[in-house]
């Protein structure tokens, strides 16, 4: 993974590789400008002095997880046609993990607590239409997604030199989805036809075969009722199937083909009915997210999903969000896309609620009037080196803080419990999100590690701190 460089001043430079950014550590050339993302100042050097190269960062935007790619733009010549090809080179990958879904549910549990108490403790007259929207307006749980992702573009853009950025513009076409057969569409022609419907149901049903749930094997569309009995190109009635459960189903009907398998049956009538929830989310912030990357004043390439998918097939790159970043827009090939992925979770800064609730929204107990105990504050970054007793050892990894002083650190897939806060040391302050860095292998690439309910976000510790000491 590429380190962001700064000079003296706090100017952005060319990213370096980590050996160089070590030299320049280990010689007083550079100091530690924050840890994740990795980040140095240069102490000898301004940015008159220094080259920079055109770089672009690179955006695919998802109901809940968005991804991002830093990559430097080239072009090559075909000497046999005379065409010139785009192409790019991955430095950074990033995967951006919303927490939509945790507000949604936060606003509802909120509401109906109010609506409780008002209800049984004293009348209210009832009052319409006393909230004005502005326009534009989005519920919190979408206008989330559109500030955060916002907010890490306007951050590596104060760390590298960016000077366009690259998005997509929509994932998925609602209306083609449901009526394949609408007219006018672009992308229904070509060497893009079908991408969008075929990369929707891959989502919607997991990337397994519905029938056998296998993975990691080439899948079928298959039409849940058969062509030949009525059935319809509609997303609704499409599903996954591998090569011998297609084959073994035919045209029989579902219900026929799992007669003895009710539980699965059941499952695929249940998918087969799933509202295009995500699609609609995505759907919703598109022209908001554009508005404001185009507010950037960045030059501002939009491209389709199904473009995406195109060129991430057409390369041989595997299926992850930040994959699929480098792959937005107009792409021939593309270059050291085999890195680390640094995983970012938003977690938020706490709350301002200092009770807890029982299940009629009624205070139970109280929290803590300080949210700093000896120092550290909940989502802090730490290092604690346990010398002795049950817990010895280097932990790194966000704190829990505890009016006793016994912290708990959750770490990226285990939470120590019970750390007493002198062994603790601050790596860095809490900023609203937890960070992993995930090394790049096939195991991770097809198990997904950002494969967490946004409801319950994965443990983001730091493994890559380990190195820092």
């Amino acid at each position: 993974m590429a380190v962001f460089v700064l000079d003296r001043y706090g100017r952005p430079l060319m990213p370096c590789s980590e050996k160089r950014a070590r030299l320049l550590l280990a010689r007083g050339r550079a100091r530690v400008h924050r840890v994740m993302p990795f980040v140095i100042r240069l102490t000898d050097r301004d940015r008159a002095s220094s080259q920079l190269q055109l770089m672009r960062l690179k955006l695919d935007p998802g109901s809940k997880a968005t991804g991002l790619a830093l990559v430097v733009d080239s072009e090559t010549l075909d000497t046999a046609t005379g065409e010139r090809r785009r192409g790019a080179a991955v430095l950074n990958l990033f995967e951006l993990v919303h927490r939509g879904r945790r507000i949604s549910e936060a606003l509802t549990a909120r509401s109906a607590m109010r609506r409780w108490r008002r209800g049984n403790l004293r009348y209210r007259a009832p009052r319409f239409l006393n909230r004005t929207r502005t326009s534009g307006w989005l519920p919190p749980s979408l206008q989330h997604r559109v500030d955060t992702t916002m907010a890490w573009v306007q951050r590596i853009a104060r760390w590298t030199p960016i000077a366009a950025l690259s998005s997509e513009l929509v994932r998925f076409d609602t209306q083609l989805l449901d009526n394949p057969e609408v007219s006018g569409v672009e992308y229904q022609h070509g060497t893009l036809a079908g991408y969008e419907v075929r990369e929707y149901v891959l989502e919607k049903w997991g990337r397994r075969c519905a029938y056998c749930d296998a993975k990691d094997t080439p899948l079928q569309l298959d039409h849940i009722v058969a062509r030949s009995r009525g059935g319809s190109n509609r997303v609704s009635n499409l599903t996954l199937a591998c090569e011998p459960c297609n084959r073994a189903k035919g045209a029989l009907l579902v219900d026929e083909f799992l007669a003895k398998r009710p539980k699965q049956l059941a499952g695929i009538l249940a998918q087969s009915k799933r509202p295009l929830k995500d699609a609609a989310a995505v759907n919703a912030t598109r022209w908001a997210l554009t508005s404001a990357l185009k507010a950037t004043g960045m030059s501002l390439e939009l491209g389709s999903g199904g473009r995406t998918k195109y060129n991430r097939t057409e390369l041989g790159v595997p299926k992850t969000h930040a994959l699929d970043a480098a792959c937005v827009g107009a792409l021939s090939f593309l270059t050291g896309w085999k890195r680390p992925t640094l995983f970012i979770a938003c977690t938020g800064r706490g709350s301002y609620q200092r009770t807890r609730l029982d299940r009629y929204g009624f205070p139970r107990g109280y929290m803590t009037r300080t949210k700093r105990v000896h120092g550290f504050q909940t989502g802090d970054l730490v290092r604690a080196e346990v010398r002795a007793g049950k817990k010895v050892g280097t932990h790194i990894g966000r704190v829990a803080v505890r009016a006793t002083g016994s912290f708990n650190i959750q770490k990226f897939d285990t939470v120590v419990q019970g750390v007493a806060h002198r062994y603790c040391r601050l790596i860095q302050r809490s900023d609203g999100y937890g960070y992993a860095t995930i090394r790049f292998s096939k195991e991770n690439v097809l198990a997904g590690p950002v494969a967490h309910s946004p409801a319950s976000p994965p443990n983001l510790g730091s493994e890559s701190l380990n190195a820092l000491g």
